[in-house]
């Protein structure tokens, strides 16, 4: 493919010097549709970014933004804040009757504000305002936002000194198979709870990915996240699980916890919530838990509600029938894994180890600068992939849950041009 060299003058000259996906992609986009972008001089791309995951269901959804036209048409509510409007009736509604009801998942529902971080903010605070206690346990390699609170129990050292301050009442523990199944599962932790000379304050909570997404696609066995929440029981702490870029089918399942049979106390979704990349979040908690005064957490935004409209319609169109889409996100998964699988044995003396679920996979080379050459080479060849892990050593696939079998093929192809011409 032949780009010309985009005018890019007023995003270097204007914006802040802290913008990151436009540099690793140097074009101009101009329209979307499902999984492919154009920029402005007509060049196509394959999206196997989709938002960061906020385009689970594909770009300028057709069901989707019928809906949202619709209600645009007739003047429906744009902005209100937390107050009760149709949109947000039928939002809820349908999420109780397709999403919580059939799981049999006892949650109330929280509008934290817009943003994942909002929705991480939010669990942190009620979780210590429920226990009394400011400590809360994350894992190594994790990444919960950018937000002081948020950024105190993420992993990364180049996100977390962005902070500017102390960041504090947050511990890290090792993810699984941090030490390659050389320690016992929790070893550590359970011994350093029960040892009142550990120096350890007494958790309020305890905050997971169950797939790491920013932090290299790490994922976390189904026992693992058993052995969690049966800690955290017996040691009276809460488990809060973030499933803001894993959760709304990512992993197959809507919430990616659903696999491992937890029923965890709180919940933070965000990202693909809205269906539609239209911002939202959502914290979810037992309703014990439900100890908030009225405004005691609250935000401008929260009442977004074109994102509730959309919402509602990505529930009805694609999990009102049950397991229809997470049969199908399985089903590309496993065709994701296939090319993998050839991939690793085609360079099976530079790639190091590919791993994923569902539709989030990650592929790690020996060489942790060829992920982010892989990606280069990817956009040239008109496929736009990312790279994760605390040095961006891995490649990460994140394709839209809609899309074709024929599609997937053709990226994954891509993919493998990329890192033979890459070697």
């Amino acid at each position: 493919m032949t780009i010309t060299q985009p005018d890019l003058s007023v995003f270097e000259t204007l914006e802040s010097e802290v913008r990151s996906y436009c540099r690793g992609w140097p074009t101009v986009f101009d329209r979307a549709h499902g999984s492919r972008m154009y920029d402005e001089d007509g060049h196509e791309y394959l999206d196997f970014f989709a938002g960061a995951g906020s385009l689970n269901y594909g770009h300028n959804n057709p069901v989707l933004k019928r809906a949202l036209i619709d209600y645009l048409e007739r003047d429906g509510v744009t902005h209100g804040l937390d107050m009760s409007t149709t949109a947000k009736r039928a939002f809820l509604e349908s999420f109780q009757n397709y999403i919580l009801r059939p799981r049999d998942l006892p949650y109330k529902v929280m509008f934290p504000g817009p943003t994942g971080t909002n929705a991480v903010e939010s669990a942190l605070k009620l979780a210590r305002k429920v226990k009394g206690r400011e400590s809360v346990v994350s894992f190594t390699n994790a990444f919960h936002g950018m937000s002081l609170g948020s950024l105190a129990v993420t992993g990364n050292a180049f996100k977390r000194a962005g902070a500017g301050v102390p960041l504090v009442h947050g511990t890290p523990m090792p993810f699984d198979n941090y030490f390659d199944g050389q320690v016992p599962d929790f070893l550590w932790f359970e011994r350093i709870l029960e040892d009142q000379g550990s120096g350890l304050n007494k958790p309020a909570a305890v905050i997971v990915e169950t797939v790491q997404g920013e932090g290299g696609i790490n994922v976390a066995r189904p026992e693992w996240l058993r052995a969690l929440s049966e800690l955290c029981e017996r040691q009276d702490m809460l488990l809060i699980v973030d499933d803001i870029q894993m959760g709304c089918g990512r992993t197959g399942a809507f919430f990616s916890f659903e696999e491992a049979g937890i029923t965890p106390d709180i919940v933070t979704v965000s990202k693909s919530i809205s269906g539609y990349g239209l911002p939202m979040a959502l914290t979810m908690f037992k309703p014990e838990l439900d100890v908030w005064e009225p405004g005691e957490h609250n935000g401008t935004f929260r009442g977004n509600n074109p994102a509730f409209v959309t919402a509602t319609a990505a529930l009805e169109a694609y999990w009102a029938d049950g397991s229809a889409m997470e049969k199908q996100t399985r089903k590309r998964g496993e065709q994701v894994e296939q090319a993998m699988i050839a991939i690793t044995e085609e360079n099976l003396a530079d790639v190091k180890e590919y791993r994923g679920r569902g539709l989030v996979w990650g592929l790690e080379f020996h060489d942790k600068a060829r992920a982010g050459r892989v990606a280069r080479r990817a956009f040239e060849l008109g496929l736009l992939i990312e790279t994760s892990g605390p040095e961006s050593e891995v490649v990460k696939l994140l394709p839209a849950l809609t899309i074709t079998p024929d599609e997937l093929d053709e990226g994954l192809r891509v993919l493998a041009r990329a890192v033979r011409e890459t070697a």
